[in-house]
């Protein structure tokens, strides 16, 4: 055993001496590229990856999330135990990441928008390849809420591409494609292709033995939809996974995920009336027993240093616990 390993798993006994017994971290990723992209810095490549799975396969107790919101509920929880999980649906997730988790022996859990599948592209990845071939000056988008942009060296354009996913993102549907679009014809770019999975690769994952959840049919801000499309949208992707798998399918992820802003009570009402067993959101923490079943909150990315990822997720888990959008009489916890 590591220095590392020796280490962590004595802190970890430590803490549930201070209350830190039954609280499960599940982490959260998006991408795994095959090699480092400047302009996607948060994103793992898959060697990176593969040395953070090895320390979670040494330190921590890594677990199918189902089954540990399960035993969560029962209060029988391990001690140590992480979920891993991925969102959106990349192409990466089958060509990279199964491949590591795999001969690691690990699980995770893929909650997937269905209406990217086969062809399609989210509009923050347009945005990202839009930014890389931009000019370095005097980059007319064509966008009037985004102008006329600098975007200076290539190590400076991830900055400028969160800027305007940020400012983009809540735009409506059609919209948001629209501009996306526009930043991509106006660097002389199409809408890349092959950045999704297609529907063979969601039931490859499942096959090999990995659950697959539902994160929508269209990555809508649900909030901000009426009630019938928030419904749609949530029935629908839940739907068209379950025709690829042939099975049910009963944990969802919020899109975007912010209490409040991205989904509220009346979304987790449409989750749980849509058969979902549980849905997780970004809010950064632990779940614990009496955490709502439909805002389980998440980890996010950690960074590559072995002992920085070790380190912040006993930190999460010691001192953060994940917030909601329900008052406290409202939230049951019911596992």
């Amino acid at each position: 055993m590591s220095l590392r390993s020796a280490t962590v798993r004595s802190l970890e006994r430590a803490t549930q001496f201070l209350g830190a017994s039954n609280r499960l971290l599940v982490l959260t990723y998006h991408r795994v590229s095959p090699v480092p992209d400047p302009l996607d810095p948060e994103t793992p490549d898959r060697e990176s990856f593969r040395r953070l799975m090895e320390v979670l396969q040494s330190d921590f107790n890594v677990m199918p999330l189902a089954d540990a919101l399960r035993l969560q509920g029962a209060k029988r929880l391990p001690p140590g135990t992480v979920a891993i999980t991925f969102d959106d649906g990349f192409a990466d997730n089958a060509k990279e990441a199964l491949g590591v988790l795999s001969s690691l022996g690990l699980h995770a859990t893929f909650f997937v928008s269905t209406g990217y599948l086969d062809g399609g592209c989210m509009f923050h990845t347009a945005v990202i390849e839009a930014c890389r071939h931009a000019p370095a000056a005097n980059w007319d988008t064509g966008i009037a809420e985004l102008g006329v942009l600098q975007p200076g060296p290539l190590p400076e354009r991830h900055a400028l591409a969160q800027q305007i996913n940020l400012k983009v993102k809540y735009f409506d549907r059609a919209r948001r494609m629209e501009c996306a679009e526009r930043l991509l014809a106006s660097v002389r770019q199409e809408v890349p292709a092959n950045v999704m999975m297609r529907s063979e690769d969601v039931l490859r994952l499942h096959r090999a033995g990995m659950h697959i959840g539902s994160h929508t049919r269209t990555h809508p801000i649900l909030a901000r939809q009426s009630l019938e499309e928030a419904r749609n949208d949530i029935v629908g992707g839940k739907v068209d996974l379950e025709a690829i798998i042939g099975e049910p399918v009963r944990l969802f992820a919020y899109p975007n995920g912010r209490p409040g802003d991205d989904y509220g009570p009346r979304e987790m009402m449409l989750v749980r009336e849509a058969g979902f067993a549980a849905a997780m959101t970004t809010v950064w923490g632990y779940s614990d027993p009496a955490t709502d079943r439909y805002e389980i909150p998440r980890v996010g990315s950690c960074g590559n240093s072995r002992w920085r990822f070790s380190m912040r997720l006993l930190s999460a888990r010691l001192n953060e616990r994940g917030g909601s959008c329900l008052a406290p009489e409202q939230a049951a916890g019911r596992f």
